[in-house]
């Protein structure tokens, strides 16, 4: 019986339902789910598999050569984490968002991340 609450959306389903059409290799559909996964958590504070989910619809645009749509997805993936001190995953998204840029000819934007990258790796290695 319903008590007049609405039916909460559970993240953890919505994002296994991603990760099963990403492997079947409907990876458009797996970016839509990735996505609500993400704002679910991040709306329930989880702002690490926030991060995570953006990743993996990110991945998904990649997979798909919406570079332009990956790219913008990685790095919001990566500034999420870095907000909650996830250096090292933000570092990973941030690789996968210059080879975005590489794929795009964007040369001046893909150095500037490198740069940013090495910049996060030496302060991840000083702790």
């Amino acid at each position: 019986m319903n008590s007049g609450q609405p039916t909460r959306e559970d993240p953890i389903k919505i994002h296994r339902e991603g990760t099963t059409l990403s492997d079947l290799g409907k990876h458009k559909e797996a970016a839509e789910k990735f996505l609500k996964a993400s704002e679910l958590y991040e709306k329930d504070g989880n702002f690490f598999d926030a991060s995570y989910a953006l990743f993996k619809a990110a991945e998904c645009n990649y997979l798909l050569e919406d570079y332009d749509t990956a790219v913008e997805r990685f790095l919001k993936a990566a500034d999420l984490a870095l907000k909650k001190a996830f250096d090292r995953f933000a570092i990973s998204a941030l690789e996968y968002a210059v080879d975005c840029y590489k794929a795009l000819g964007k040369k001046r934007k893909e150095a500037e991340l490198k740069k940013r990258i090495k910049e996060l790796k030496e302060k991840a290695s000083a702790f």
